[in-house]
């Protein structure tokens, strides 16, 4: 393999559970004078994905541990996608390569010490060459990104203002934890344990912002919400617990509002929450699946509870049956009021398992918008989010893939 850029998209990790899902992917939609290469530690195990795909594609081995091979690998393509996590402990060489060879890269990640690092250290070398660095193109955080991204576009082609008071609501969901998500979990709670400064970064609302110290009303953002229903629409019945996944995911769409320069709004207020039934019983439930958060959390970061927990946990490289992927969904709605008084709701919803059969879908399409979206996508480089990297490329693709991404006026 040369570094005259003969790829346009390299899949690193291919080996991997998730890795092998999304190459799957790309063997059976991808467009016409698209070239693909597959990348891992183990050229024996690429060759075996390279012949279950049935495809001829260039394989080149590459190991987190060497520099030189992951330079090498960022300069043979123009995409690199990584599946490989815990992205702390594995990412941020592989992030270093592509910055400097003004590679673009998507990868999975749902660590908010891992962005911040990645910011920190990256943002500027991207900037200079021209790298689109872009986290979190999975289950987190696509559909939070996007769909906010959808009610801001609808609020803007009314002229409706900016939007104030956000909400999302994950009203169904049918699918397992990935073990890498564990794996990952595992390790934050790890550092957080150890470093009062990685505390104090995963604590604080606006932690993945551009300047922090620039964000307006930092006391107004709830990452750990427990609220009614009426609260967020009327129309809306029932309590609504946490989502496990808001303190990483509300961080991704508030960098979007800040590197538009708060276009979604001054006053964009924002939290995500999940739907528990609308029963008697909601504020209950509600508040049992808060504890169950926390208590998983808790029980992780203690090491005689994490022993015993590990021992039932899915482990990294672990993954459901492909009657489990294909049988799983997920449905997010969104609602927003904008500063004129106008209330919109978003709907982002995908059939097939979140973590897995539907990540790998947004993970390549993400790929796949950067390799051949042309003009539309967002012109500079630097350490993006979706929602500002892809924007409405990404959204017509999903939807293509058979995603329902719409936003509509509420009465």
């Amino acid at each position: 393999m040369t570094a005259s850029r003969d790829l346009d998209i390299v899949v690193y990790g291919a080996t991997g559970f998730v890795g092998r899902l999304t190459a799957a992917y790309l063997a059976a939609h991808l467009p016409t004078g698209v070239a693909v290469g597959l990348a891992g530690r183990s050229a024996e195990r690429l060759e075996k994905v390279r012949a279950e795909l049935g495809t001829d594609w260039p394989l080149i081995e590459a190991d987190s541990d060497d520099p030189v091979s992951l330079a090498s690998l960022a300069r043979a393509t123009r995409v690199v996608i990584s599946t490989v996590g815990p992205y702390a402990k594995y990412g941020l060489p592989l992030v270093e390569a592509c910055a400097e060879a003004g590679t673009d890269y998507v990868d999975l990640t749902g660590e908010v010490l891992f962005h911040r690092e990645s910011i920190d250290r990256f943002d500027d070398v991207a900037r200079r060459t021209g790298a689109r660095i872009v986290h979190s193109c999975g289950f987190d955080s696509i559909p939070s990104d996007l769909g906010v991204h959808a009610l801001f576009r609808a609020a803007e082609a009314d002229d409706a203002g900016a939007l104030t008071d956000t909400t999302f609501v994950l009203t169904s969901l049918r699918g397992g934890v990935s073990g890498g998500t564990i794996d990952s979990l595992r390790l934050q709670l790890d550092a957080v344990r150890k470093d009062s400064a990685a505390r104090k970064i995963a604590a604080r609302p606006y932690s993945l912002s551009p300047d922090p110290a620039q964000e307006p009303d930092l006391g107004r953002q709830n990452d750990f919400a427990m609220v009614d229903g009426k609260s967020i629409a009327p129309e809306l019945s029932g309590w609504k617990a946490p989502f496990v996944m808001a303190s990483y995911n509300t961080r991704v769409v508030r960098r979007s509002n800040a590197l538009t320069g708060w276009a979604y709004g001054k006053k964009f207020a924002y939290r995500e929450v999940m739907s528990v039934g609308s029963s008697a019983f909601s504020p209950v439930l509600a508040g049992l699946v808060a504890a169950g958060s926390g208590a998983l959390a808790a029980g992780l970061a203690f090491p005689p509870t994490r022993f015993l927990l590990d021992k039932v946990l899915p482990a990294p490289g672990e993954g459901p049956s492909e009657k489990t992927r294909e049988s799983g969904h997920f449905t997010v709605d969104l609602y927003t009021t904008t500063e004129s008084g106008a209330r919109y709701t978003a709907r982002f919803a995908a059939q097939g398992d979140p973590g897995y059969k539907a990540t790998a879908v947004m993970l390549a399409e993400s790929a796949l918008s950067l390799a051949s979206g042309g003009s539309a996508l967002h012109a500079g480089g630097g350490v993006l989010t979706p929602a500002v990297a892809f924007g409405d490329v990404l959204t017509e693709r999903l939807r293509d893939a058979g995603f329902e991404i719409s936003a509509r006026r509420l009465p």
